[in-house]
């Protein structure tokens, strides 16, 4: 069983910054995929970035591509998500996965976090 918790959202201006964190107990990372997810009020959760468990291997949604940058250290058992250029429409709850290898990186993830609220104001 792996334990997520994300840190790190808040409020920004736009095209501020922020850099989310996914801390994982329970069992290492380093055999894990891992995936960042966000939902807006009203909207369906949808996929924003993904790491191969190798580290060699990123994936972005188009929306984010160019501003956002996953990364992983599996020495700390962590994952990033470096936020760049931010805009209102990033505005969500941004939760991070993993999933055992193989397959698509853009769904059936075996464990989640609770999530955490990134707010872009215009």
């Amino acid at each position: 069983q792996v334990q997520l918790v994300e840190s790190g959202g808040g409020l920004v201006q736009a095209g501020g910054s922020l850099r989310l964190s996914c801390a994982a107990s329970g069992r290492t990372l380093s055999t894990y995929s891992m995936g960042w997810f966000r939902q807006a009020p009203g909207k369906e959760r949808e996929f924003v970035a993904a790491i191969r468990w190798s580290g060699r291997g990123t994936y972005y949604a188009d929306s984010v591509r160019g501003r956002f940058t996953i990364s992983r250290d599996n020495v700390k058992n962590t994952v990033y998500l470096q936020m760049n250029s931010l805009k209102p429409e990033d505005t969500a709850v941004y939760s991070c996965a993993a999933k055992h290898p193989g397959g698509s990186l853009t769904d059936d993830y075996d464990y989640w976090g609770q999530g955490t609220q990134v707010t872009v104001s215009s």
